[in-house]
Formats: structure tokens, sequence, C-alpha cells
């Protein structure tokens, strides 16, 4: 193999795509990126048997062939050099890089033994979107998925259709969220891994406009520009959330985002000692919210705001789930609500009817 590339346009992508090669794993080529010429373009693939992201460059190209070459050398190798084109070479499973007055070999591995990159067999759904509307119904869901591997099913985002529309739904047995997209035309339930969509929102860049799914029984591929990113889907039964999700609340607090962001950071400051707990009250007649928080060593806090409240009473939540919460919220204005110290607190925009999020109490 022999051809040439710009040095901007090879980094670009091997910063994207190192990030999937799995150097941790004692199958050596899991580590690997590869490179492999692909008519007047270069193919850069990594694929760590649960998630693969390849992309096609420009170059010209002398020679055909390919390679398999360790994904952190190459990638910090190929930033520091200068811009403009860049000369590779392969002979005898080595690299031979040359750019400006930089000349080096990396030892390589032959791409034969390379696993085959996934494709989607039998497409059973496809859906597009807007960029912006991507990221926003990806980003509102899945910062509630679990990281606990022993339920496999709470580590990923569950997308469904549910009278006739599409849903992505999480949760981490603490908080849910839930997000109604649009309509489909085909019935769909697949549990995407939270590390592919957290790949895909990495991978979009401003010049993207739309990002295509591609659905198949075992698999889902994201199309993003000239990326694409190909992931398992995992297997079994995802939760029957809805049952979690009260239909109304006792008490319910209409307030400005920004002035419980405010009291919220402001209580979790006295809330380390206690695992982040903090205690919210609400008083119908005053009109008023006020969050207590307690540190044994430093002292206590109590924050107010005013509201716009039917019913009243206290409830103790996690004041980091509160704040990230609201970060993912749409609007300045939100409304939540709760029926006693132990049932869930209903979080949602004030005027945006599609999300939803749910937080658990703590015991207090």
């Amino acid at each position: 193999m022999e051809l040439i590339v710009k040095q901007e346009h090879l980094s670009k992508a091997l910063n994207i795509i190192g990030k999937v090669a799995n150097t941790k794993t004692s199958i050596s080529l899991l580590g690997t990126i590869l490179l492999r010429t692909n008519g007047n373009q270069l193919l850069i693939a990594a694929n760590n048997l649960e998630l693969a992201v390849s992309q096609n460059i420009s170059a010209k190209i002398k020679l055909t062939g390919s390679i398999a070459i360790p994904s952190k050398l190459i990638t910090e190798f190929i930033a520091s050099l200068p811009k403009g084109d860049v000369l590779l070479k392969v002979e005898n499973n080595h690299l031979y890089i040359e750019s400006s007055n930089y000349k080096s070999k990396i030892n390589g591995e032959s791409a034969e033994e390379f696993p085959d990159l996934p494709t989607i067999e039998e497409e059973t759904n496809r859906i597009s979107f807007s960029t912006d509307e991507f990221k926003n119904i990806v980003s509102q869901t899945v910062f509630t998925c679990s990281n606990d591997t022993a339920r496999p099913v709470l580590t990923g985002v569950y997308w469904h259709d549910y009278e006739e529309y599409l849903y992505l739904a999480s949760t981490d047995g603490y908080r849910l969220s839930e997000r109604k997209v649009k309509k489909i035309e085909k019935p769909l339930s697949a549990i995407i891994p939270s590390s592919a969509l957290q790949e895909v929102l990495r991978s979009v860049s401003e010049s993207v406009d739309e990002i295509e799914t591609i659905f198949d029984d075992h698999k889902v591929e994201f199309k993003v520009g000239d990326i694409i990113i190909v992931s398992r889907l995992i297997d079994g039964k995802f939760v029957d959330y809805r049952r979690l999700i009260p239909s109304s609340t006792e008490t319910v607090v209409e307030i400005k985002k920004n002035d419980f962001m405010r009291i919220v950071k402001i209580a979790s400051l006295f809330a380390r000692d206690s695992g982040g707990s903090v205690t919210i009250e609400v008083n119908e007649d005053e009109s008023k919210i006020s969050i207590h928080s307690i540190a044994s060593e430093f002292g206590e806090n109590t924050s107010e705001a005013s509201v716009t409240v039917t019913g009243g009473g206290k409830i103790t939540l996690n004041s980091r789930y509160i704040t990230e919460c609201l970060n993912n919220i749409n609007g300045d204005d939100i409304i939540f609500g709760f029926s006693g110290r132990l049932a869930p607190t209903v979080f949602k925009p004030l005027k945006d009817k599609n999300y939803i999020h749910i937080i658990m109490p703590l015991k207090s």
C-alpha cells in the first residue's frame, strides 16, 4: 500500500475512530486501527466487537493494500505532524510515514486477521433525524442509563414504538427519562448501548445536517456524514417503566429553571457528607420553595425561591440527580410534582409535553 493523504483529514478521522479501539484487551487486533485502500479513498476503521466505526477519506492512491496499526500510537503521532501531505507506505507489516521533515516506521499487523466490519443484514426499520433533533433526544435520555453490567438492559436507551410514535427511555433504577419523538411507520423495539449513542454524539461535526439510523434484529447502524457506526443491540426485555410514571401528583410546583438550579447548587455544597441528599419543602400559602441541606462538619443551609404551587409537603432527593435533570430540560420554566415523601418526583418542561423525568426519593 502506498498513498498520500492530508494530515488534517487523517488526524480528524483517527481521533474519532481511535476511541473505539480496545487497548485493554488481550486480543491485540482489537486495539488496532485498520487502514485499507478503498477505490480512490482510504478506509479507516476500528472494531471492538461491540461497536465498529469506519470512515473513508480522500487520498491519492499509488498502490492498494492494508494494514492494522496500534491505535494510540498512530493517533497521537499523526496529530503531532504539521498540516499538509502525509505519505503512507506499507511493506512487510510495517507502516512507513513521511511528512515534511519527519520519517517514521510503525510496526503493524496483517489486516487479514482484522475482525470483519459488521453490516445491517435484513433491515427492519430506518429513521432519519436532523442533527439537532438527534442530539437533543439522545442527550435527554442517555445520561440516566445505568453503569451496572449485572443488569445489561439498563445500560442502554430503549427505542420503541408506542401508539404509533417513537419513544426513547432509560433508567438506572433511581431515575427515569422518557422522550416522545415523532410518528414512525414500522414497529420498533431495540435497546441501544449508551456507549454507542455517546460515540455518535462525539462523531457529529458542524457539517452534518442529518443522522440516519438503520436497524436489523441484532444491530443498529448510524450514518453520520461519511462516518458509519455499527453497534450490537442489547439482548433482553426492557423494564415496564410506564407503570412507574404517576398520572398525576398531589403537589405541583412551577418554577423558573435558573432559580431552581441556583438554589440546588447552593444546597449541594452542604450535602456532600450526606451523599448529595437535600430536602425540598414547598408551601402553597407562601408560594415558595425551600431546599435544606446539612454538612455535619461545616454547618447547614436553607435556600429559597418564589414559585407557583398547588399543594405542599416535603421530599428528599439527590442534588446531583436534580442538577442533571435540569441541565437536560429545555426551556426557561419547569413543573415538578410529588405525592408524599416516598413517591416518585416528576419533572417536566412547562411548554413541552414530550419529555418527562422521574427521580426516586431518598429516605430521610
